[in-house]
């Protein structure tokens, strides 16, 4: 897994392309550039636990960067371009960067970032021109190729959404082993899900999330070729499985409902025969969604659930997720456990909070008290989820706490009406919150994000209201729905928080009977 073993075998192999503009690194450009890069931060006195901020669009020159931090020991933060300056300059200031590496297009934000970050001592500029910026490919020019003389491996540090508040750092623990070690997910993706030289790997998703980077650099760390979308399209999605022949790809579940909506004639133009594998995760997938995934793209599915955190990892495959229906699988990494507000264990089938047990442990940065929120006094980790376990220990999700809502003393579980609505073909996206209530405490509303073509207004607000009742119990479904469009983390996790803030400015919805 150390890039110049994979360079020196690989050669001038594709080892990253970018979909649109068909840009590609080669195994040998890759580690040449990277190399180069490496050097530029000794030069600058970045070492061993130093860290970098990557602010940075999708982009063939991301990829240069990031494995000359994998393998310079560094710890690495690649900051969400679609944030406000505020929030984006509270992270490069918040993860103590030394160094900003930014794309040209978000000049901008980098100076806002930059004023802001008081220990940031370099910020160098990506594929491109700003007036009175340092270009990275100026500073590299004329260092060399070769490794530096102490590679070890280095670590990308993420940040938590932030869907409940600021991000928080998640600080990883260096482990000083020699670059080529790699990391666990390195690993995993080789041994458990086939990743190998023959390995075509679609990326649909953002590179500052989480598993689009990791899982890219998993790909080439085990020699396979990674096919980078700039931005997610659904009809063009499919166009690269069948001219790329792709092997493997990674979505979320918006990105099938996507795909699912495009009309039958398109779907059917495209070969998507060459799939051996489609992973998902990163928001719960609707059961109906699934089936109608695994009945086109067949028994290629599985699915994974973890956090950056990285203290518990389940996966389920097509075949077990058809006999378990619903549920995320089984532990890979960890020991799962279904606790109630005590810290008593529940029985199977009975709601509980999550918590996981035979961890790493981590740290959030610069938070002593959020760390302590997340562990318990035997040392597990909570994500915050609610779910349970059946009697086989496969594990079903239920909601965040935070998302719960509690009518007439009743938990009800937004997930469960979403998924009940996100098929209907006026539904281009769908999230549901509690508004309060006098008599109920919380009531269920629904926000709906009308498909093209559809009409919003009391008519369609009956129909989707009576369609929800057809699927579930009444007491769950909507009393009320409102149109507009759906706050989303490119990751798929709908941010409520801002749907709740804008209805509490706007005045309690009328309600339907």
């Amino acid at each position: 897994m150390n890039l110049t073993e994979l360079a020196a075998r690989y050669g001038d192999k594709p080892a990253i392309v970018m979909a649109g503009s068909g840009d590609t690194l080669t195994y040998r450009e890759l580690e040449e550039r990277s190399n180069r890069i490496a050097h530029l931060f000794r030069s600058r006195g970045l070492g061993p636990g130093d860290h970098l901020a990557i602010l940075m669009q999708n982009q063939l020159e991301v990829f240069p960067v990031a494995w000359a931090a994998q393998r310079s020991g560094l710890l690495y933060t690649p900051v969400n371009w679609h944030l406000s300056a505020d929030e984006a300059s509270y992270i490069v200031a918040n993860c103590g960067a030394r160094m900003l590496i930014h794309s040209a297009a978000l000049a901008d934000l980098a100076a806002a970032a930059e004023a802001a970050a008081p220990g940031l001592q370099s910020r160098l500029v990506a594929g491109g021109n700003v007036e009175g910026a340092e270009r990275l490919e100026d500073a590299v020019a004329d260092l060399p190729v070769t490794p530096i003389a102490d590679e070890t491996e280095g670590q990308y540090m993420l940040y938590s959404s932030g869907t409940t508040g600021r991000p928080k750092g998640i600080l990883p623990a260096l482990t000083g082993r020699p670059f080529g070690t790699g990391l666990a997910i390195d690993h995993l993706m080789g041994t458990a899900f086939g990743f190998g030289p023959d390995t075509i790997y679609l990326s649909p998703g953002p590179l500052y999330h989480a598993a689009p980077l990791g899982w890219t650099i998993g790909t080439v760390r085990n020699g396979g070729t990674a096919v980078v979308m700039e931005k997610f399209d659904a009809e063009r999605t499919l166009h690269l499985i069948d001219e790329r022949k792709v092997t493997h790809a990674q979505f979320v579940p918006t990105m099938f409902v996507r795909m699912l909506k495009l009309d039958d004639d398109i779907r059917d133009r495209y070969d998507v025969s060459s799939l051996r594998l489609v992973v998902h995760a990163a928001a719960p997938c609707p059961v109906e969604v699934k089936r109608r995934m695994i009945e086109w793209f067949g028994p290629t599915l599985t699915e994974f659930y973890s956090g950056s955190e990285g203290t518990g990892f389940f996966m389920i495959d097509t075949p077990d997720w058809l006999a378990h229906p619903g549920s995320v699988g089984r532990a890979v990494r960890g020991v799962v456990h279904i606790c109630d507000d005590d810290g008593n264990d529940v029985a199977p089938g009975e709601v509980g909070t999550v918590w996981f047990s035979e961890i790493e442990r981590f740290e959030y940065l610069g938070d002593a008290a959020k760390t302590a929120e997340a562990f318990n006094d035997k040392g597990w980790n909570t994500l915050g989820d609610l779910g349970h376990i059946d009697e086989d220990g496969y594990l079903y999700l239920s909601a965040r706490r935070s998302d719960l809502i509690l009518s007439g003393g009743v938990n009800i579980y937004p997930q469960e009406i979403e998924d009940a609505l996100t098929l209907h073909p006026a539904v281009l996206d769908v999230a549901v919150i509690g508004l309060p209530d006098d008599e109920m405490g919380q009531r269920v509303h629904a926000v709906v994000q009308p498909a093209a073509g559809a009409t919003p207004g009391p008519e369609l607000e009956r129909e989707l209201i009576d369609y929800c009742r057809a699927k579930i119990a009444h007491y769950k479904a909507p009393r009320s729905v409102g149109f507009g469009v759906i706050p989303r983390l490119p990751s798929g996790k709908i941010l409520r928080r801002e749907l709740s803030a804008g209805y509490a400015e706007a005045g309690p919805p009328r309600t339907s009977s």
